[in-house]
Parts: C-alpha cells; sequence; structure tokens
C-alpha cells in the first residue's frame, strides 16, 4: 500500500512525525509519497528552509519519495494548492491512500462541504454571490454562504480553520479527477497552524520558527524530530535560511513600482481595480509592512497580498496561473531512498508518459512541452530568486547542480 501526504514541512516538526506515522498505521501503508511546496509557500512567505533541505528532513523521518509541488501551486490559492498536488498524486497511479491532518474529526461532514463546492447548487452560488456583494473577502463569503446553505451553524467552526480548508479541498480535487485514491484524515493534536502556543511536545511550525527567530535553538530541540534537528542547525549555521518576505522587500516594491497598472493587474488574485491601490502603496512605501498597511482590507485578506507580492517577485501572470490549472505538471523528484526508487520505477510502469525529472537539465534536452517548459522556468526562478535571500553562499541555479536527496 502506498500513502499520499501533501506538506510544506517548514520545517518538519513533531506533529508532522505524529501525522506521518499515524497515516501509515491507519492506512496499513510501507511506502510513503510527499508531495511539498518549494521555496516559497501557501501563505505567501519563503520558506525558512529550502525545499532539498525539506527534502532531507521528510527523508530522514519516514518518507521514501519526496516530490517538488511546482511554485505555480505553491504559492496559490488552497484550491489550486490542493488541485495540483492532487493531480500529481492521482497521475502516479500507484497511490492507494491520501492523509491530510485536519482540525475535526468527522471526514463525512468535510465530505459534505466539499460536494456542496464541487456540485455548486443554485442557492449555494446565490448566497456567495450575496455575500461577495457585501464585501467579505471571498473565503469568507464562502464559508458564510456553506453555513446558509447547509442550515448547519455548527460548520463554522470547521470552516474557520486552515486545516480543514485544505482537507475539503483536497476532497473536492479527488471528486473533480474521478480518484481512486482512499482519502484518510488525521486529527492535528498540536498547536493550531499558525499558534504561537508550546505543549509539553507538540508546537505549530509557527512556532517553532519564533524559537529560531528569537534565537531559542536549543528549546527548538524540544519540538521536532532529532533527525530535523541535526539537519537545521547545519543550514542555520551555514545562513541557509530565509526568514521571511522582508529580505526582498526593496526586489519586490522596485518591480511594482517598474510595473505598470495593466501589468498589476494582470498579477493573479488581483481584480475590481486593486492594482490602483497596490501602485499608490508601492510608491509611497519602503517596507512590505507600510504596504500592507495601506492594501489590506476587509475585502482582501493580508495572505491574498501577501501571495500578490510574490506573484509580482517570480513575475508570474494570470496566464501562467491558467495554464498551471489545465495542466498536467511533471513529477520533480527532489529525493529519495531505497524504497523510493522502487516506487519511481513503479511509477513509471504505471504511467510511462509521464514526466519524471530526475535531472533537470536532460528534461530540458528532450521536453517540447510549452506548458511544462513554463512551469519549470518559474521552479528555477524561485530557487534563484530564494537563495538571494541568504546571508551565505547565495548561489544561483542549484536548480542544476544540487543533486536528489538520499
Amino acid at each position: 500500500m502506498v500513502l499520499g501526504i501533501i506538506a510544506e514541512y517548514n520545517p518538519f516538526h513533531n506533529g508532522h512525525l505524529y501525522h506521518l506515522l499515524k497515516s501509515k498505521e491507519e492506512a496499513k501503508a510501507d511506502s510513503v509519497i510527499a508531495v511539498i511546496g518549494g521555496n516559497f509557500t501557501q501563505r505567501g512567505e519563503p520558506s525558512l528552509l529550502d525545499k532539498w533541505t525539506k527534502a532531507e528532513m521528510a527523508i530522514a523521518n519516514g518518507a521514501d519519495l519526496v516530490i517538488e509541488l511546482p511554485v505555480l501551486y505553491t504559492i496559490s490559492s488552497a484550491e489550486n494548492f490542493a488541485d495540483g498536488a492532487i493531480k500529481i498524486l492521482n497521475s502516479l497511479k500507484i497511490v492507494d491512500t491520501i492523509s491530510f491532518g485536519t482540525e475535526t474529526e468527522d471526514l463525512n461532514k468535510l465530505n459534505i462541504i466539499s460536494n456542496t463546492i464541487f456540485k455548486e447548487p443554485r442557492d449555494y452560488k446565490d448566497y456567495l454571490s450575496l455575500y461577495l456583494k457585501e464585501g467579505m473577502s471571498f473565503p469568507k463569503a464562502r464559508e458564510q454562504a456553506l453555513i446558509k446553505y447547509l442550515k448547519e451553524p455548527e460548520y463554522s467552526s470547521i470552516l474557520s480553520t486552515p486545516n480543514n480548508i485544505l482537507g475539503i479541498e483536497y476532497l473536492k480535487a479527488l471528486k473533480k479527477y474521478s480518484s481512486e485514491i482512499l482519502p484518510i484524515n488525521i486529527t492535528r493534536i498540536d498547536a493550531g497552524y499558525l499558534s504561537k502556543d508550546y505543549s509539553s511536545e507538540f508546537a505549530s511550525a509557527t512556532a517553532v520558527r519564533n524559537l529560531i527567530y528569537s534565537n531559542r535553538l536549543r528549546d527548538v530541540k524540544s519540538y521536532i524530530p532529532p533527525a530535523s534537528f541535526t539537519i537545521l542547525s547545519e543550514e542555520l549555521k551555514s545562513g541557509h535560511f530565509v526568514k521571511d518576505v522582508s529580505r526582498f522587500e526593496n526586489i519586490i516594491i522596485y518591480n511594482l513600482r517598474n510595473m505598470s497598472l495593466e501589468q498589476i493587474a494582470d498579477l493573479p488574485d488581483v481584480s475590481e481595480g486593486l492594482e490602483n491601490l497596490i501602485k499608490k502603496a508601492a510608491n509611497s512605501c519602503n517596507t512590505i509592512s507600510e504596504f500592507m498597511n495601506i492594501v489590506r482590507t476587509k475585502r482582501y485578506t493580508e495572505t491574498r497580498i501577501r501571495r500578490i507580492l510574490l506573484y509580482s517577485l517570480l513575475k508570474i501572470t494570470k496566464k501562467d496561473m491558467a495554464i498551471s490549472k489545465k495542466t498536467i505538471p511533471y513529477i520533480r523528484v527532489l529525493g529519495c531512498n531505497e524504497k523510493g526508487k522502487n516506487l519511481i520505477s513503479k511509477i513509471i510502469t504505471a504511467n510511462p508518459r509521464l514526466n519524471v525529472i530526475t535531472s533537470v537539465k536532460k528534461f530540458e534536452d528532450i521536453n517540447m512541452n510549452k506548458n511544462l517548459k513554463l512551469m519549470l522556468d518559474k521552479d528555477i526562478l524561485a530557487t534563484n530568486i530564494y537563495t538571494l535571500g541568504y546571508s551565505q553562499d547565495s548561489f544561483s541555479n542549484l536548480d542544476y547542480t544540487k543533486k536528489m536527496v538520499n
């Protein structure tokens, strides 16, 4: 049995280890394939550690094969993030089960919600339209529309937490692709996704990163597995980490100042004249913090604005995002162990037409697909920009020189 997991591992902590081991146990799986976000994250921030380091942590803690989720999905909405990851796992044709963490134990209720979003009944769409017209952000409008349509106030708590929302999107994507992959959910026992709290054993990735930024590395040791701690310590010592998007703020603000209103309007998630506010903010501030204070509104969430900043940084357009939505992505292998190598062989046998990348250069030499070229070019650009955030060794072209983790 092959288990699929979708994660960011930013960094890999005790909660991730619990989820991996518990999922493996419940799925009765003997192999684990992890699809992980790369150098930038879904919340609109750079990853603390690069994608190869995260792959190394994952393999050291029980994953057998680690595949990169292309950046066009990684920094997108929850819907496109989940859609891209499910497309990858489904295309492998060897995955039996997918497991994801949720704040609720009730998978059935998540399924009911995902069915509603997938089928989009008329009444639900009318409610959604109504709440959007009232000026709500899309996530809030959808939450209210679902509660109204399903006539269950208790759904409010389910719809207000990030892991449940991603879980719903995974379920929706499985339906969209008529996938035979069986979903299971593991209830989170650690602190919430953005929580800064600590328990005796578990802390969220946010809390772990805050400890790192506060130079409390000794305390971090309590919340991440020993293998992760060894890897993390070495990367921090080497200066190979990026704290937050402020490392790129001069580039971002320069790009926005240099872009026309039409170019800003062509960034994903920019609509309803938001380009005017973005341009005004870029022309009147020189920090991301000042920028956010000007642009953030009730209608546009902070996470959405931060993703727009990354789109400007990585020169991602609405057309690029549309291409990602209609494309079956390549399988970019970041790392594997011996069992993982056998999984790669099984994948190639099960789906010979699938583009499996173990060498970027070799793939570029034979690839004739323009959509895949565009997506890979964005991944390479993302790495080249990401390393500019290092305090040491800000080398480019790591996608060509870094070897797979094994």
